[in-house]
């Protein structure tokens, strides 16, 4: 159930408008389903004059408001009007249910506090069957006026109560914390233009992609002044400081032929300068002269998200989610042409699950926006495979999202990880054909691929056919190979793979293990004495083991050979 709350200065012309049935011809047998003392008049079921009833109604409606007046104490917005809709899959209540709704929402909004008899007088009228309309005059019975603040707020939670307890629709509800949504004139305006999204969210596209990619408040508004078709209005302190900007798009204007500006706080909560500037600040810089593959280390960070969203506190989980949330930003700037409009989609809708009323730690996330300002700064790996192994990765944080928000209730969030799912989903299944069809082309001679056979029984006996039967694992074959031509032991790196990803949810586990093993080789392999150390490690935990024929082939040396890459 959805509330609607506005405020008026005239209660005839409202209740004129809730029992017409001329000029709105949605309106059907309009009366009364209940009101403040349960003998209001009711136009609607009168047999004598209706309108002579009607003004009856609103002289009792204003009985208190002129009583007020008098004494000079009447509110100029008099008139407290509320409709409650139902859901269009919904059954049609009762007039006595609508009833009951009407008197616990004026209860909670303090219009007329239950047990309170110098409460205001109200009147709920249903002119439709899917919804009612709650007329009130704010000027209580000692002539106050009602105490009615945050009324849309403690409407929307009794109504949730409503929902369970009548078994109805349950509405996905928010927390404060979404983006303005588009206003129903920008909408027109964007039709009218040929565009499909309206300004306000192209330029929340905009600025969320400048701040993924910055690493300073200055680069940031750099970044936004060098983007074609977007105007940057820079605010500054009396000492010249940087305190704020505005932005808007070239051809975008006014009544005035003036262009429309939008704050960063008007296109969404996260976007203040503050805000940005605390973020900015958080964001790891890379010094060393030899940094890593910064795919890889995003892909890496990305992997314990899962883990720091079940076991970590809940500020530093959030600033993890805000931090995934500017990797899916930049992803449709690296992305190969056929997969940006499914990235775009990802990163839009899961803008929504990157913010809560929990207040981020932004520098738990450090590590990952380090390594996303590095992406956009290297050149993009041209074989795909970097992307796929990130959108691996990327699904698994996803599912993990959307179950922390929901433990935490925040509905809207849950929903808009749902819908970032289905997109990163299709995105994935379009990345990695490319990268496995090359990789598959380099499978390895038979005898290599049935030692590996092996050895994946061995690692991953839950998953083995699994594997085996997976269109991928001729790709995970050949990774294999590579690895172990590398000096890396192969069964160990399997075991690795497995343990640091479930394979239980996963859809195609070759895929996970040839990442995720793609990934850990590109690592130096261990010295032997190291690997030494490491079995050494492992029989000490799982006892004594019996030498087998397939740890005496994994133990024989391999001739050095040049690895492919």
């Amino acid at each position: 159930m959805i509330a609607k709350i506005t405020s008026g200065k005239n209660t005839a012309n409202l209740i004129r408008y809730l029992y017409d049935t001329k000029k709105a011809k949605d309106h059907t047998d309009p009366h009364l389903v209940a009101s403040w003392d349960g003998f209001a008049p009711d136009p609607g079921r009168t047999t004598g004059d209706f309108d002579a009833t009607k003004k009856l109604l609103v002289a009792d409606l204003d009985l208190h408001v002129k009583q007020a007046e008098r004494l000079g104490r009447a509110p100029e917005q008099h008139v407290w009007h509320c409709s409650i809709r139902a859901a269009e899959t919904d059954r049609h209540l009762s007039d006595e249910e609508w009833g009951d709704i009407a008197r616990r929402a004026v209860a909670a909004t303090g219009i007329a506090p239950e047990g309170d008899l110098d409460g205001c007088r109200w009147v709920a009228v249903r002119h439709a069957p899917d919804h009612i309309h709650i007329a009130a005059t704010k000027v209580r019975a000692d002539l106050r006026t009602a105490r009615h603040w945050n009324d849309y707020l403690t409407a929307d939670r009794e109504l949730a109560a409503v929902e369970k307890e009548y078994g109805l629709f349950q509405v996905v509800r928010g927390n404060r914390t979404a983006a303005k949504r588009p206003t129903r004139a920008e909408q027109e305006k964007a039709k009218r233009t040929g565009h499909d999204r309206t300004a306000r969210e192209r330029l929340r596209t905009t600025v969320r992609t400048a701040v993924a990619a910055a690493t300073s408040t200055e680069e940031f508004i750099h970044l936004l002044q060098d983007t074609d078709g977007v105007l940057v209005d820079v605010k500054h302190f009396p000492s010249g400081d940087v305190r704020g900007y505005t932005v808007a798009l070239q051809g975008d204007t006014n009544s005035k032929q003036e262009p429309i500006w939008y704050s960063g706080s008007a296109l969404s909560p996260d976007l203040s300068f503050p805000k940005i500037r605390k973020r900015l600040e958080a964001t790891e810089q890379q010094q060393s002269q030899r940094r890593p593959n910064p795919w890889h280390q995003a892909t890496a960070a990305a992997e314990l998200i899962p883990h720091r969203l079940d076991h970590g506190d809940d500020a530093a989980a959030q600033a993890h989610l805000a931090a995934f949330g500017e990797a899916l930003d930049v992803l449709p700037l690296l992305a190969p042409p056929h997969a940006r409009s499914q990235l775009r989609r990802a990163a839009e809708a899961f803008e929504r699950a990157t913010r809560s009323r929990i207040q981020a730690e932004h520098q738990h996330a450090r590590t990952l926006r380090g390594a996303v300002r590095a992406m956009v700064r290297e050149p993009v790996p041209r074989d795909g495979t970097a992307l796929a192994m990130f959108l691996d990765a990327a699904i698994l944080v996803v599912i993990a999202a959307a179950r922390w928000h929901q433990l935490r209730h925040h509905d809207q969030q849950v929903a808009a990880a749902q819908q970032t799912l289905l997109h990163l989903q299709d995105a994935y299944d379009q990345a990695v054909v490319a990268p496995l069809a090359v990789l598959a082309q380099h499978r390895p001679p038979r005898q290599v691929v049935e030692r590996q056979i092996l050895i994946i029984r061995q690692a991953v006996p839950a998953h083995a056919e699994q594997v085996l039967e997976d269109p991928a694992f001729s790709a995970l074959a050949a990774v294999l190979a590579d690895a172990e031509r590398a000096g890396h032991d192969p069964e160990q790196l399997l075991q690795q793979a497995a343990d640091q990803r479930v394979l239980d949810g996963a859809r195609r586990p070759a895929r996970v293990l040839t990442w995720r093993i793609e990934r850990l080789s590109a690592r130096p392999a261990p010295s032997a004495s190291a690997r030494a150390a490491q079995a050494q490690v492992a029989a000490q935990r799982t006892g004594p083991l019996v030498q087998s024929p397939l740890a005496n082939l994994i133990a024989q040396p391999q001739p050095p050979q040049t690895r492919r890459r």
